[in-house]
């Protein structure tokens, strides 16, 4: 331990630990073959990707099998029963001659995720290195036989399946196919894939030592490409050896952008692996801004789970919750186009199912639009399904879907985007505006159900949290935009009688209930602190009756590990000033009770948990919820930890390092020159501000509070 100290404390130094750039050094390891793969949920194979493309490995007898899919590539057709969702691309099949029951193991780099599978068999060893280009669909395989020659053949191909339509071919070196979803769909779709070795010729062929061999796929979808088939034999043709070179310098320098965006550091290498880990994944998974990844993230099988949906009580927008504050916008960008899609249909349900303004969304949607849990075959005829909707009794899954939209507004004050979001926001409002029940000086929700299928509830803890979210987020948008000015008195009245949050007694504290009448308790899930995280509807800033009752209802959940719970558990503890060092234990055996691919044991969830480290460790280092910087105030003063350029409420990129219990190298960049409000981190010091360099005013007090320039770097030293 006292190395681990000395060596951060070298890290961290005199001045900022992150003068230089940064990527990490921390990899996978498997040694031996993915058990969960394929399979119909999440699964325990590598994970490549370029936010686009993805692709994992697996190994069974002496065949080394690849798992192509796309973001964009699904059955398309507002049905259930597992005839809509995401599908297999195609497979790439390296069997290799008398390797049967070979041992493997594999090793994968987060810095860039290339992934490196060696076999080995009565001293015969072969290592086959794999990676996804950052910078275009294109994935490169390299064989090298180490000590002996090996025979090798090379198969792309597909599930099969009687919706699919499969054409492949061959022309000269190079081998392709199309998969097609159009008969029976409400839109077609299409994948092309094209094959081809760089510097060995046929399918069979001997590598032999000090030769490798490098297969390049080029793959490509209707979407994004006309005719998807021209296109990647086209760009196939293109791919040699010097190619291969300069596409790996610049997935490289890719990469090196990417970590760069923020850094962190602390003395706890199992939750920096973590934290860093998460942030992999979602880049590999999550660039196309019209095609979020599916629930699971990469596609096995083509009968997902849930059909891989969009699953829109928290499911879905988990795994971007810490995108925004770690400055990783581009990978957040994808979670709402599914969401604005949907929105003719969510009114079609507003108005015939609820008979209000505004939007209804059932329990899982898909794209453009399209709807894949309607008809669902186990729930027809049912109280959970509503005009062939499955909504399981729940009205707030429209309104969880402005979680992340908020927490992006919130942290950038990007005009245009909160043009995007306003229509939105707005019929969210709308409805909840119509569905409300104005009694007795205040508002009331009826039948809405706080889990699925738990009834006919009222006043559901998280509806409460979530309609405060919506309501503060459509008043910030319309006073910063100039947008329906006159109706924010309506908005705010509805605000200030809102019903508050319903409690109970148990064990002798008081806790949060789950709803005022119906549902009071639920052994295990955590919808009864949701209001607090990811709602945004409890911060220290709040009363201490309410913290109070916070901290109690997280002491008595204790849902550190759960499937379904701790995306936000630890933050909403986080949130309420739970004690911090049971916060980060558990934290720490939390991030161990992973698969070697940091996707949680005995979770079948997929990618909802990947950034679960790294949203808690940013809220520890760098609070804002409710535009107010708290700097360390979740992390234990004893530890030795930094940050650089963590996005918060009020678009700041702000820096910070813990040393020796005191907070320093304090630097705030301001984006947008907005008020910067933040707790004095050296409580009765006076501050110097130090503005571009320059020595400006000095303030004081426990509650600071600044102006600041567009672009302005601000720096403050205490006195």
């Amino acid at each position: 331990m006292k190395v681990i100290k000395l060596f951060f404390l070298l890290l961290l130094g005199n001045s900022m630990a992150f003068a230089q750039s940064y990527a990490p050094e921390f990899k996978n390891n498997w040694t031996k073959p993915p058990v969960h793969i394929p399979n119909h949920v999440s699964i325990d194979a590598p994970l490549m990707g370029n936010g686009d493309v993805e692709m994992s490995v697996g190994y069974q007898t002496n065949q080394l099998r690849y798992y192509v899919s796309k973001n964009d590539f699904w059955r398309l057709k507002s049905q259930s029963d597992n005839l809509s969702g995401p599908r297999v691309a195609g497979f790439v099949d390296l069997n290799i001659e008398g390797f049967d029951g070979a041992g493997f193991s594999a090793e994968q780099g987060l810095k860039n995720g290339v992934t490196t599978c060696l076999l080995h068999k009565n001293g015969q060893k072969i290592e086959i290195k794999s990676w996804v280009s950052a910078t275009d669909n294109l994935i490169f395989i390299e064989l090298n036989a180490i000590n002996k020659a090996a025979k090798v053949s090379i198969k792309l191909t597909v599930p099969e399946s009687p919706h699919a339509k499969l054409k492949s071919g061959k022309v000269n070196d190079t081998y392709w196919l199309t998969r097609a979803f159009v008969d029976s769909v409400d839109i077609a779709t299409e994948v092309a894939i094209a094959l081809k070795s760089i510097n060995y010729t046929d399918s069979n062929l001997v590598i032999q030592p000090g030769k490798k061999m490098i297969v390049a796929l080029a793959v490509e979808s209707r979407f994004k490409k006309k005719e998807p088939l021209g296109y990647v034999l086209g760009r196939i043709k293109k791919i040699n050896k010097n190619a291969t070179v300069t596409l790996m310098q610049q997935h490289n320098q890719w990469w090196d952008q990417y970590w760069n965006k923020s850094v962190v550091s602390l003395e706890d290498t199992v939750l920096m692996k973590a934290y860093y880990q998460g942030l992999y994944t979602m880049a590999a998974c999550s660039r196309d801004p019209k095609f979020p990844p599916g629930i699971f993230g990469w596609t096995t099988t083509d009968k997902p789970a849930w059909n891989g949906d969009y699953h829109l009580n928290y499911n879905f927008q988990a795994p971007f919750y810490a995108l925004y504050s770690a400055n990783r916008l581009a990978q957040g960008k994808p979670h709402d186009a599914p969401l604005i899609d949907f929105m003719q249909r969510g009114a079609w349900y507003a108005k015939n199912i609820t008979h209000t303004r505004g939007i209804l969304y059932p329990v899982g949607i898909g794209p453009l639009g399209i709807e894949v849990t309607r008809n669902h075959p186990a729930h027809l005829n049912s109280k959970d399904e509503e005009q062939g909707g499955l909504f399981l009794g729940q009205r707030s899954n429209a309104a969880y879907g402005l979680i992340n939209m908020a927490q992006q507004w919130r942290c950038t004050y990007d005009a245009n985007y909160g043009k995007k979001i306003y229509p939105y926001a707005l019929a969210v409002v709308n409805f909840w505006e119509d569905y409300l029940k104005s009694e007795n000086g205040r508002y009331v929700i009826y039948g809405d159900a706080i889990h699925e299928g738990s009834g006919n509830d009222k006043n559901p803890v998280l509806s409460l949290g979530l309609i405060r979210n919506a309501l503060n987020l459509i008043i910030d948008l319309s006073s910063t935009l100039k947008i329906d000015e006159n109706k924010q008195a309506k908005w705010k009245e509805i605000l200030a009688k809102l019903s508050a949050f319903p409690v109970q007694m148990r064990e002798g504290k008081k806790v949060f209930r789950y709803t005022e009448v119906g549902t009071a308790w639920w052994n295990d899930n955590g919808l009864g602190i949701q209001h607090i995280y990811p709602a945004n509807a409890i911060t220290l800033d709040s009363s201490e009756e309410l913290l109070t009752v916070s901290r109690n209802t997280i002491g008595e959940m204790k849902r550190w590990q759960d499937n379904n719970t701790s995306s936000s558990f630890f933050v909403a503890a986080i949130r309420v000033g739970y004690d911090r060092e049971v916060i980060l234990n558990e934290l720490h055996r939390y991030a161990l009770h992973t698969h070697p691919n940091g996707f949680q044991l005995n979770n079948p969830h997929g990618i909802e948990n990947s950034c679960t480290v790294a949203n808690a460790i940013n809220e520890m280092f760098c609070m804002s919820a409710g535009n107010n910087i708290r700097l360390f105030n979740g992390f234990p003063k004893n530890r030795q930890a930094s940050f650089k350029n963590i996005r918060t409420w009020g678009a700041f990129l702000v820096s910070a390092s813990l040393k020796n219990e005191i907070i320093a190298d304090v630097k705030i960049v301001s984006e947008k020159g907005r008020l910067c409000n933040i707790v004095n981190p050296w409580t009765d010091h006076k501050v110097q501000l130090v503005r571009n360099g320059k020595k400006a005013e000095i303030i004081e007090g426990a509650q600071l509070s600044f102006k600041t320039a567009v672009n302005e770097t601000v720096e403050l030293k205490f006195l």
